[in-house]
C-alpha cells in the first residue's frame, strides 16, 4: 500500500513497527508518505537522510546507492528519509536514533548544525555527516577530497577555454563547495594564472529553473567552462551549457551521457563504497569520532568519468600526469594565508 500526501515523502525499509510510527507521524504533520516495508538483518540497523530525491543521477542517488550497498554486503535493516528540509533536519535524524538505528548517514554538509544539536542525546546512535565538518564521541564525518578532483577539471578547462573565463555553480556555499571552488581555481591557475573564475551559489540543489537562469546569465558574460555542483538541477546546467555550445563538468555520477556534447569530463565520487565502508567500520564497532577524507589515492571512489571529444589527448594525459603527482605526494595541498584568511595552496615537493 502507498500513500501519497503533498509536501515530503517518506520512504522505508525496516521493521513494520517503525513504519507504522512514520506513518501516523506523517499524517499529523500532513507530509507525503511513500512506505515500503521489507526485513533482513542480524540485528544491525543503518539509516539515512537526505536532503533530495534518490533519482537525481547525481548526490542524493549515491547516498542513497551507499544504503543499498551495505544492506548487500552485511545484510542489514536499512532505512532512508528523502526531501529532508533544512527546518526538518533535526525531527529526522531523532526520529531514525529513538527507533534504534546503529547509524545513520545525514547525506550533506547542511546537515551539521542539526547532528550537533541531536547526537548528544543519543549515545548509542552513531552520526555520520557526508561532506560534514564535526566529529565526537559518536559523530563521524565523511569527506570526499573534492578539491583535488576539481583540481584536475580545473586543469582541463583552462586548456579548453577560448575566452580564459570559467564559472562555478553550486547549491549552498559551506566547507565542501568552498574547498571544491578553490580546487577548481588551483587548477586552471597552475595552467593560466591570468584566468578568470566566477562563483555562484543558487540557495537550492533542485530548483531546475534557477540552475538554467543562472547558467543562461553567466554564458554572455564569457563563461565558456562551468563546472557545476548540483543535484536533480545539475542535468539543466548540463543541457544548458550544451544548447549555448559551452562546456561543463559533471560531478558526483558521470554525467557524461546527460549532455555528450558539453560535458568535458566528470569528478566521480563512489559516495556508495564510502557510505557502505564506514557502515561496515560501525557495525564492527571500529567506526571512530573523526573526519575520515577520501582522496585520488582510492582510485574506485574518487576518479575522472569518461570525456568528450572537445578533451585533446595532450591534456588528458597531461591530467593523468597530475593525478600521479597527487598521488605519489609530488603535488600536494597546504593551509596558506590568502585575503586574511585560512585557504589551500599547491605545494610541489
Amino acid at each position: 500500500m502507498t500513500l501519497y500526501f503533498p509536501r515530503r515523502k517518506f520512504v522505508l525499509y525496516g521493521s513494520a513497527t517503525f513504519a507504522t510510527s512514520l506513518l501516523l507521524k506523517a499524517c499529523r504533520s500532513n507530509q507525503s508518505t511513500t512506505p515500503t516495508v521489507s526485513s533482513s538483518g542480524e540485528g544491525f540497523k543503518i539509516a539515512i537522510a537526505l536532503p533530495g530525491i534518490i533519482t537525481d543521477k547525481a548526490w542524493n542517488q549515491s547516498g542513497y546507492e551507499g544504503l543499498t550497498l551495505a544492506k548487500q554486503k552485511l545484510g542489514a535493516e536499512v532505512a532512508y528519509l528523502e526531501q529532508v528540509a533544512q527546518a526538518d533536519q533535526t525531527e529526522a535524524l531523532t526520529d531514525f536514533a529513538r527507533k534504534g538505528y546503529n547509524v545513520v548517514f545525514a547525506h550533506g554538509g547542511q546537515f551539521d548544525a542539526a547532528i550537533e544539536q541531536v547526537a548528544p542525546q543519543f549515545p548509542n546512535t552513531f552520526f555520520v555527516g557526508v561532506n560534514g565538518n564535526n566529529k565526537g564521541a559518536n559523530i563521524a564525518s565523511l569527506r570526499i577530497d573534492h578539491l583535488q578532483g576539481s583540481y584536475l577539471c580545473g586543469i582541463i578547462g583552462a586548456a579548453i577555454t577560448k575566452s580564459n573565463k570559467l564559472a562555478y555553480i553550486a547549491g549552498q556555499e559551506f566547507p565542501a563547495t568552498q574547498e571544491e571552488l578553490r580546487g577548481f581555481k588551483l587548477g586552471a591557475k597552475s595552467v593560466k594564472p591570468n584566468i578568470q573564475i566566477t562563483s555562484t551559489f543558487l540557495g537550492d540543489w533542485n530548483d531546475v529553473a534557477k540552475a538554467k537562469s543562472a547558467t543562461l546569465a553567466l554564458i554572455p558574460s564569457g563563461a565558456d567552462v562551468i563546472y557545476q555542483w548540483l543535484d536533480s538541477s545539475s542535468a539543466a546546467v548540463l543541457q544548458a551549457a550544451s544548447d549555448r555550445g559551452v562546456y561543463a563538468f559533471g560531478n558526483t555520477k558521470d554525467q557524461f551521457d546527460v549532455a555528450p556534447k558539453a560535458v568535458l569530463t566528470s569528478a566521480v565520487k563512489r559516495l556508495d563504497i564510502a557510505i557502505a565502508y564506514l557502515a561496515e567500520l560501525a557495525k564492527q564497532k571500529q567506526l571512530k569520532g573523526q573526519i575520515y577524507t577520501i582522496g585520488l589515492e582510492k582510485k574506485d571512489i574518487l576518479y575522472l568519468g569518461k570525456f568528450g571529444a572537445a578533451v585533446p589527448e595532450t591534456v588528458k594525459q597531461n591530467t593523468f600526469k597530475v593525478q600521479q603527482g597527487i598521488i605519489d605526494k609530488e603535488i600536494i595541498f597546504e593551509n596558506c594565508q590568502e585575503a586574511g584568511k585560512d585557504t589551500r595552496c599547491v605545494k610541489k615537493a
